[in-house]
């Protein structure tokens, strides 16, 4: 199954430098000897208002740029987007350290937030030596670069893309073939592995010169609380999940050893890695048949539904879209249709990972797709138009607000309006004749869960690990090791077979080649509960959480698009409360929606060992 989660490293740096690093120039104290004038907050203002206009002319030149070397990766279009990004990142980090002049000058409170915006934003912050700034930015360009031409061989006639090799994964049931292409794919990393630690030891010294320590106080701290207590507050979240997950582990191994033996898949241990049916044992969808219920159940095939009915690409986004317009959003613009890749060109070499773009910030909005004509693909295009619509939304916000309440609220939003994919409105829209009745919920459910709940710990993991790498506590021997010293503590999931020290596993991986921070998605996966549940109470909806769908209820849509309009203008807490009531997170909206999964699972489990 392909990444079902996703965000390009431009969209990264465009929620970077949109809402984080912005320029100008503070009063120029420099004549002659002078003694430098004292900071008002009439200088703070303009300061902002000079950054904001300064940015914007930086930043869309680079946005092309990376446009045009993700969809055409060759020399020329890798060193323009090198060029333009170096430019960009270091006058962002040179004026997050001017924004820092005013940390103890008194603001009004909207002042205030853009400063500290402009300070705490930055992905990887470029240190000032002009030197040290540019090999950063050629880093993060052949990084992504490596990733994105990124192929196994078996011989020289016969080689693979990853995602020919994410169909096998998904697909095949021979243990062998999955071990190859698990171990294929891995070749691609270990020549990143220098390069990632030379970026992290460059970056660390653009973040101690904003007045961080590292980059990891400078990612944690960015979620409108203290850089510690929002790390408690991961812990908090994932031990609402923690049982859930512990259940649905159990009884996949169960069916795993059935189906591999369990000299292969031991009953009392983790689950080795390249049985899960994805590339990074991230999501488990894909093995559903292997671990389904075995009294017969009506489960929609959305991927046969598609085909019987004629949807290709286009059309599978076009039906998207018309999600977000029967809610009472506009239509996207003529340029999406005309601007976006949807399908993988077969003359060049281009990042295929999912992602959606907004190139000046107001209305060029496009994906970027090399589309499967799949149920999940049709999932993920929802996922990413969710970006689209929220792009749009905050558009009209002043710059260093366009952006998300926080990270997670951008890839939940998608995901939010992707769980109301249910039999329901595939009827509405005519994918389907009729709804399996409830007692076929349980096979839904599990199909559901081995995607959103197999991947809350790895949402999790993925930026322990990193910000462990950023403050030194995990050194560059150590890299591989503590990777999958994570994955089994949190994941209970093992490499199939030994890997040695310097294999750099985390490399194979986007989000780490191309630092996209990855909290983001476990955020996500416990906001979209929430505002499901809360868009249903809203759409009226009187049946069971997970049967609702809010296609076509435009109350829902205005309530969501209220929060959505906020943007960044205001603290996550209080975007959250706009639509929900209440300003914390809270991960009892995912054992509502799968209540009727657990108490079947726990019938499942019993006599079973479960833990690892």
């Amino acid at each position: 199954m392909g990444q079902t989660l996703r965000l390009s490293a431009l969209v990264t740096a465009m929620a970077l430098t949109t809402a984080a690093c912005t320029p100008s120039s503070t009063k120029d104290t420099s004549a002659g000897t002078e003694a430098p004038q004292q900071l008002t907050a009439a200088d703070a203002k303009t300061f902002i208002e000079n950054a904001q206009q300064e940015i914007e002319k930086l930043q869309r030149p680079a946005a092309h740029a990376e446009w045009a070397y993700q969809t055409y990766i060759n020399q020329d279009t890798a060193a323009v987007t090198a060029y333009l990004s170096e430019k960009l990142t270091s006058r962002a980090s040179e004026l997050a350290k001017e924004a820092a002049k005013f940390n103890n000058v008194e603001v009004d409170a909207d002042t205030r937030r853009k400063l500290n915006l402009m300070r705490n934003g930055l992905v990887m912050p470029a240190p000032a030596d002009a030197k040290l700034s540019e090999r950063l930015a050629q880093l993060g360009s052949d990084l992504n670069g490596m990733y994105g031409a990124g192929k196994y061989c078996r011989s020289e006639e016969e080689c693979f893309r990853l995602t020919e090799m994410s169909a096998i994964m998904a697909n095949s049931r021979d243990a062998d073939e999955l071990l190859e292409m698990w171990q294929g794919w891995r070749e691609v990393s270990p020549p990143m592995k220098d390069l990632y630690a030379e970026q992290v030891e460059i970056a660390n010294k653009g973040a101690q010169e904003l007045g961080f320590a590292d980059v990891s106080e400078l990612w944690r701290g960015s979620y409108d609380m203290p850089a510690d207590d929002f790390a408690n507050e991961l812990d908090r979240l994932w031990n609402q999940v923690e049982p859930f997950y512990e259940a649905l582990h159990c009884h996949v191994r169960a069916k795993l050893g059935e189906q591999y033996g369990t000299d292969v898949v031991p009953q009392q241990g983790p689950i080795p890695a390249h049985l899960l049916g994805n590339m990074w044992a991230q999501t488990w969808g894909n093995i559903y048949d292997v671990v389904k219920p075995e009294e017969p159940l009506e489960v929609i095939d959305v991927t046969a539904a598609l085909e019987q009915h004629g949807y290709d690409e286009i059309k599978m986004v076009k039906q998207a879209e018309s999600f977000f317009t029967s809610l009472g959003f506009e239509p996207l613009p003529e340029t999406f249709w005309e601007r976006s890749q949807f399908q993988q060109p077969a003359d060049r070499d281009v990042v295929c990972h999912a992602s959606a773009w907004d190139l000046d910030d107001k209305d060029d909005l496009r994906i970027k797709m090399c589309i499967q004509k799949t149920g999940e693909e049709f999932a993920v295009i929802h996922h990413e138009l969710g970006h689209n619509f929220y792009q749009r939304a905050y558009k009209d916000q002043p710059l260093l607000y366009r952006g998300s309440a926080n990270d997670g609220f951008h890839e939940a939003i998608g995901d939010t309006i992707a769980l109301s994919i249910t039999p329901k409105y595939l009827k509405e829209i005519g994918l389907v004749d009729t709804v399996p009745d409830a007692k076929n919920d349980i096979g839904m459910l599990l199909k559901q869960a081995l995607d959103k709940i197999a991947f809350v710990p790895f949402g999790l993991l993925v930026d322990q690990w990193r910000w462990k790498v950023f403050s030194g506590e995990i050194t560059p021997e150590q890299y591989n090791t503590a990777w999958w010293q994570l994955r089994e503590k949190y994941q209970g999931v093992k490499a199939p077979v030994e890997r040695d020290a310097d294999a750099f596993d985390p490399g194979a991986k986007y989000h780490v080649p191309a630092n996209t921070p990855y909290t983001r998605y476990f955020l996500a996966h416990i906001l979209q509960f929430q505002f499901h549940r809360e868009l249903c109470k809203i759409a009226g909806d009187q049946g069971p959480v997970h049967r609702c769908s809010i296609y076509n209820s435009k109350e829902a849509g205005e309530a969501l698009n209220t929060m959505l309009e906020m943007g960044q203008s205001r603290p996550w807490q209080d975007a959250l409360e706009s639509l929900t009531g209440s300003g914390q997170m809270d991960a009892t909206a995912i054992m509502d929606y799968f209540a009727p999964l657990k108490a079947w699972l726990d019938e499942q489990n019993q006599g079973r060992t479960c833990g690892w």
